[in-house]
Order: C-alpha cells, then structure tokens, then sequence
C-alpha cells in the first residue's frame, strides 16, 4: 500500500462527497498531532456529541505479551489516543482488547479505570476457563462483549464461541468476531444458533476483488436484519487494494451495509492500527471524513457515530 502523504485538500479534491460538508463547524482538534496517526489536521466533518470511537485498542510494554501473539506493536497508552480524541472529536471510546495480550485483560481493565465508565466500554478475550465472578467484574469495570480474533489466531478459537455466548448472554453482552470473509462463510451455522448479538470487525472484511459478492456479506445482511448482528465501519486500509485517500473500494462496501441497516452500524478507527507499519500508519482524519461519503445523510450518521453506540454498548 502507497504512504500515507495526505492533506486535507487533495482529500477534499478526490472526495466529491466531503464538499457537502460543512466546514464552518469548531475545529478543537485542528494542528493536533496525535501519535501513530499520519497527519495533524482536524476532520473537516464534526461528529455529534457523545461520538463514540467503537473499536481502538492500547498497548502498554509494561504487561506481559502473549507468547502466541503474532502482532506486537508499541506502546500506545492513554494519554496517546486521548490525543487523537482531541484531534478528531470524539468522547467516548470502546477498548477492544488487543491479540497481543491474550487472554490478560489487566491493560483492558486499568485502561476503562482511566478513561471512567461514563465514557468507555471494553470487549475482552476470555477462554472457557474464566469464572462468573470475573465476568461479573469485567461487567461493572465496562466490558459489554468478548472477541474471537480468527485472523490472529492464539487465545481463543471457532470452538469456543457458542459456549462463552451462552454464559455473556446474560449480561447482555455481544460476540466480536474478527474473521475472514471465508471464515464468516464457512461458519454460518455457528452465528445463527448464537444466543446473543454478533459484532462483525472491519467491514466484515469482504475484501475485494470480490467484496459485497462474497457469501459472507449475504450471510452478515442477513443477520442484521433479523436484528441479530451489527457491523463496524472500520478498517477501511486493512483490505483495500484501492488506497488512500479515497479508500474506494471499502468505502463502497460500507455504503453496501448502510443500505443494508443503517440502525446496526457503528464507526470505530482502529487505532493505533496495529496490522500496519510505523511509516504508514493512516491519518485518522482522512478515516473520519470517510463517513460523509459512506453516509451522505447527516441525521443517519449522526446516529451511528452516537446513538447506535450507546444502544449497542450501554452508554446513557
């Protein structure tokens, strides 16, 4: 993939959707660098209040790595991403516990006391080994969900996702998948006997060539209407082979869900973009401003970025 070398007008210039955006709006986050993002300047679209970032993660040097963790990225605290939180306008976050921990959700925990359960949510990585009393502790510190990495595989496998659903279900949390298209449809079965909400990472990554063709994304379209899953709007650098700064091809593949159910989307950066390198980390500005292409509807976008995340992850 090319470098990200961005500025806000040569993103404007290729995105003839962002012109309908208004531009007379605060810019807090205007020159505000934030690490492991490219680029310092602010969205040229304004968020609504109580936007949620519904997928970031954090990265301490100071935990224990997973042995079997594949990516291993360096630190990315708190204090980094609340810099982002300035730089793009968003207030509240869900911490996805990263594959580099395992199944050690100490950062996750100490991360949401940090940030404050007003205006933080996590997703942990458990096994079928953790007890009620530890999920009834990850529930008041904020964890709403679990996650199974199938991408990154280690900690968690296909196996142990329709058990742990049954035991979350109560808490009314969700299951986090992070898997391939083909993996989507292969498991099919899987997701339709689940017994509580799916919550498919990064486009459900139907990548191109095939993209909104591939069986999984039926599979998916499927799910969210009969109100059983929700999609994210994010990682639209992980799978493309189209680029920056437009991003064309995950951008018409998110535009293929809101079609779908916009009621059951949300948006998330994927900071500190762990699958990419250091010198081509994406500006998270450019990522934002995505969404005006993906949902020219002003009301309908606002919705997502705030009231669907509050649905999903129990936000006031």
């Amino acid at each position: 993939m090319k470098k990200v070398g961005w500025t806000r007008r040569s993103v404007l210039a290729a995105l003839p959707g962002l012109a309908l955006v208004t531009t007379e709006t605060s810019r807090v986050g205007d020159c505000q660098s934030a690490k492991w993002s490219s680029g310092s300047e602010a969205p040229k679209m304004k968020v609504p209040p109580n936007a949620t970032d519904a997928h970031h993660h954090i990265y301490d040097s100071r935990y224990l790595v997973d042995p079997k963790a594949v990516l291993r990225p360096a630190d990315a605290t708190v204090a980094d991403y609340r810099r982002l939180q300035k730089r793009i306008g968003t207030t509240r976050g869900v911490i996805v516990q990263p594959s580099t921990y395992g199944l050690d959700n100490h950062l996750l925990l100490e991360s949401l006391k940090q940030l404050g359960i007003s205006n933080a949510r996590g997703v942990a990585v458990v096994n079928p080994g953790i007890t009620d009393l530890e999920l009834r502790q990850m529930h008041t510190a904020g964890v709403r969900g679990i996650r199974f990495n199938l991408v990154q595989a280690g900690a968690t496998t296909l196996d142990m996702i329709e058990p742990l659903s049954k035991r979350v279900a109560p808490f009314g949390w969700h299951i986090q998948i992070n898997a391939s298209a083909d993996q989507i449809a292969a498991a099919k079965d899987v997701w339709s006997r689940l017994s509580c909400p799916i919550v498919y990472d990064h486009l459900g990554h139907m990548s191109p060539p095939q993209g909104i063709s591939h069986p999984g994304f039926g599979i998916i379209c499927g799910l969210l209407q009969k109100g059983k899953a929700w999609v994210k709007l994010s990682g639209f650098y992980i799978d493309t082979q189209v680029g920056p700064p437009t991003y064309a091809d995950s951008v018409e593949v998110a535009k293929a869900y809101v079609k779908e159910a916009p009621e059951r989307l949300v948006w998330g950066s994927d900071w500190p973009h762990p699958t990419m390198k250091e010198n081509e980390k994406p500006d998270d500005a450019i990522l934002l401003d995505l969404m005006s292409e993906c949902v020219p509807n002003e009301s309908m976008r606002n919705r997502i970025f705030s009231e669907n995340a509050a649905k999903l992850y129990g936000f006031a």
